[in-house]
């Protein structure tokens, strides 16, 4: 490796398995040190198991440290901060990729689940950049990275393909992303002067949700048999990148890594205009005029199921 990061700190979510566990691996790879963030609980968000993130840290080695209480509430991110800075002497990268599932149709979801959802998987993120903005924008001020000033922020937010086209029976899990690509839009635009990059990721790889897919047809089967064949470490290389010193020109995306693919998705932008006249015609005009650039209800899944670059 090269050690693009050393002298880094940095915080991942998640961090204990899959995806996460990737990115930890390749941060401490290039020089980071890195607190391990997870609460080993299940893909539901139940039964926490803190043996999780120690086992993960002892893997990684000297430069990894534990953290393995849940962070979606504002006092324990605060402690997560307070613990990077004690024992790293500051924060410089933070990667939100915890998340949870509870699936259920609009009509029968219980709102309860709805509610952990998205405390885990959107709460959670605003109250890590909320906490670790403020030191990195002070870090900015004391010197941290070099007298050139400080362009060490890296703010990464795992976000998912559900989120920007929906998928069925995901309502919760679709909304708490599609708030996080949100968040990830306004973190980048109020630490920009700071120099603090904020970027989204849409990772495809197989991962604990990818294992636990029960399709329904043929077309899902095939594409659980094509996300399976997709390592974590491509979504690692990325964020990596991100992290990097050259990431500091790249902020305020949305990325997608599917395999050795990476793409940039666009953001919404209105694509067409019209005139809005009588209120009783507006149905039909709205059809006529802006009904062929509308976007049909083809979910992720279908979207991407095609043979991945590996």
């Amino acid at each position: 490796m090269t050690g693009l990061l050393e002298g880094r700190a940095a915080i991942v979510t998640g961090a204990g398995r899959g995806i996460g566990r990737a990115i930890a691996e390749a941060l401490v790879a290039e020089g980071a040190k890195v607190i391990v963030a997870d609460n080993g609980a299940s893909i539901s968000g139940e039964d926490g198991d803190p043996a999780v993130a120690r086992e993960t840290t002892k893997a990684l080695g000297k430069n990894a440290v534990a953290f393995s209480e849940s962070v979606a509430s504002p006092g324990v991110a605060k402690q997560l901060v307070d613990m990077a800075v004690k024992q790293f002497g500051g924060i410089d990268i933070v990667v939100n990729n915890a998340a949870i599932l509870r699936d259920a149709f609009v009509f029968r979801a219980d709102p309860r689940d709805w509610d952990a959802v998205i405390r885990t998987n959107l709460s959670a993120a605003f109250y890590l950049i909320n906490a670790a903005s403020g030191v990195m924008r002070d870090q900015g001020k004391s010197g941290r990275g070099g007298k050139d000033g400080y362009d060490w922020g890296r703010i990464v937010n795992i976000v998912s393909s559900a989120g920007l086209y929906g998928n069925l029976g995901q309502a919760a899990y679709a909304s708490a992303k599609a708030g996080l690509f949100g968040l990830t839009r306004v973190t980048a635009m109020d630490l920009a002067r700071a120099q603090i990059t904020a970027n989204a990721v849409a990772p495809f790889a197989r991962t604990r949700v990818t294992d636990i897919i029960q399709p329904a047809n043929d077309a899902q089967k095939t594409y659980k048999e094509r996300a399976l064949k997709i390592g974590a470490h491509h979504v690692a290389n990325v964020v990596t990148a991100l992290c990097s010193p050259a990431g500091k020109a790249i902020t305020g995306q949305l990325l997608g890594v599917r395999g050795r693919e990476v793409f940039l998705f666009g953001q919404p932008r209105p694509v067409a205009t019209m005139e809005m006249r009588a209120p009783a015609t507006l149905a039909q005009d709205l059809l006529a005029q802006l009904g062929p650039k509308f976007t049909d209800l083809t979910t992720d899944l279908e979207a991407f199921n095609t043979e991945p670059l590996v």
